[in-house]
């Protein structure tokens, strides 16, 4: 296939949660959740990849590889370890990453809630409590005014759709509740809880694009599926890029398609490839879900904030990535407004439910040492990053 370029400046990244990178987060919902013997949690994260004491490491290796952008997240229940009360020392070790980012031409794209919730908000009934929304708001607030002077880009909510669904309809997340209704008012609370943070974000730092990240899948109608499937999208995707509408940009998350016949859902299809996580190896509904978000959300600009595969193949994760890759620069042939491409993960880190089986990462870890060792994949990506080329 033809050699294609992408456009400068364009962001070239990768991503981390807090959660998944940090290690000793015990003041959290998933903490709790990880050690509940009746949760799903194959394994508790534990020390994690230790980034709350490694990250300059970490933001060196990314710069020297060639990546010009870095996303990760604030910890909630870090800086507000409970009901009111701020950690200054908090704060400042996410500035300090900030700036960190900044001293090695990365931009920092810095995500304020990415699935965990401090325990006190938690036990106070979480996002299905609208109250939520302004504790949330109130959370942001206090951070931007800390950090809106070295923020690049500021992402509210990571995947507020997964939360809801893993954790008010499927059982899978915190707090485990399996019911159609509770769900849709998380949905609502989550939205609220985005507009309060646009708000409180933008009146402390007017200048720093703001928007947030949705997880989507390029949703396919089989044998008649097609009221099925927008029954379905329409609580997952819809009603967030709708509330996106006017903001800075979408931050799009995509990993595979979802199929839908005349009775529900689909599993993967006969013959197609799955990855470590159980779904269909299909790089190309990366493409599929940018061009959606124009129709629903309206002209926004998008950046993709995850994509990427868990595997143990890391030949197959440079297929994966070359053809969602060329999938984007279609898009931007046809006038869409992509922003840049950030990988998930920059580590093989703490995969949720699935423990450290999965792995994401641009980086193998060493779960006892810690040692970090870029993978073919890292330097072959931060190359594209660097030249702004995916060559044959």
């Amino acid at each position: 296939m033809a050699t294609v370029t992408f456009p400068r400046p364009f962001v070239w990244g990768t991503a981390t949660a807090a959660h998944q990178v940090e290690g000793g987060n015990w003041n959290n919902d998933w903490w709790a959740w990880e050690h509940d013997p009746t949760s799903p949690c194959q394994e508790p994260s534990g020390d994690a990849c230790d980034a709350w004491h490694r990250w300059p490491a970490d933001l060196d290796l990314l710069a020297q590889l060639g990546f010009n952008a870095y996303r990760f997240s604030l910890e909630w229940s870090r800086i507000e370890p409970e009901d009111g009360e701020f950690s200054h020392a908090s704060l400042e070790h996410y500035r300090g990453m900030c700036l960190g980012c900044r001293e090695r031409g990365l931009e920092p794209i810095v995500t304020f809630h990415h699935f965990t919730t401090p325990r006190w908000v938690a036990a106070r009934g979480g996002w299905e409590d609208p109250a939520t929304a302004d504790r949330f708001g109130r959370f942001c607030a206090r951070a931007a005014r800390h950090l809106g002077d070295v923020l690049g880009r500021a992402c509210t909510l990571n995947e507020p759709n997964i939360v809801a669904t893993m954790g008010y309809l499927y059982g899978l997340f915190p707090p485990g509740v399996r019911d159609f209704d509770r769900r849709r008012r998380v949905n609502d609370v989550f939205i609220a809880g985005h507009r309060r943070a646009v708000g409180a974000i933008k009146a402390a730092a007017p200048a720093v694009p703001t928007g947030l990240t949705l997880a989507m899948s390029d949703y396919q109608a089989v044998d008649g599926g097609e009221a099925m499937r927008d029954a379905y999208r329409r609580d997952m995707e819809d009603v967030f890029l709708e509330a996106a509408r006017g903001d800075d940009y979408v931050g799009v998350q995509c990993y595979s398609r979802t199929r839908f016949g005349a009775d529900g859902m689909l599993g993967p299809e006969d013959g197609v490839r799955l990855t470590q996580m159980g779904y269909e190896f299909w790089p190309e509904a990366l493409a599929a879900t940018i061009r959606r978000v124009p129709e629903v959300a309206g002209p926004v600009p998008m950046l993709v904030t995850e994509n990427g595969i868990g595997t143990d193949d890391d030949a197959e994760r440079i297929e994966y990535v070359t053809r969602a890759l060329r999938g984007v620069r279609a898009c931007l042939d046809d006038g869409l407004d992509v922003r840049g491409y950030v990988y998930w993960s920059l580590l093989d880190n703490f995969e949720w439910i699935f423990g450290y089986r999965p792995t994401f990462g641009l980086v193998a870890v060493d779960r006892t040492t810690q040692v970090r060792t870029p993978k073919p994949s890292a330097r072959w990506l931060g190359e594209i990053a660097r030249t702004g080329t995916l060559r044959d």
